[in-house]
């Protein structure tokens, strides 16, 4: 997912296939297909980590976490915070 473009060069924001999305560095496991869901954003969008440990956070902005990966520290993006498909749930 440290790959992602705004030009259309990301191949996982339409792919809901089952299975495990994982650091491209690493292969440390990060969200299932099942926390997936669609969004208008040009990246694939998850409400929730695979595991506690999956990534760690660090505040950015106000509503906004640096994500990286919980094993190498490979950046991931952002966990947007109330901006998921539901009340209250952030996205990734």
């Amino acid at each position: 997912m440290s790959f992602c473009s705004f030009f259309g060069g990301e191949v996982f924001k339409d792919h809901f296939k089952p299975g495990i999305y994982v650091c491209a560095k690493c292969g440390h496991e990060l969200f299932s297909s099942h926390s997936k869901y669609e969004h208008s954003s040009p990246w694939p969008a998850f409400t929730e980590t695979i595991h506690p440990d999956s990534v760690a956070k660090r505040l950015e902005r106000p509503g906004a976490l640096k994500v990286t990966c919980g094993k190498c520290g490979n950046g991931l993006g952002h966990e947007f915070l109330n901006d998921g498909p539901k009340r209250g749930q952030s996205r990734f």
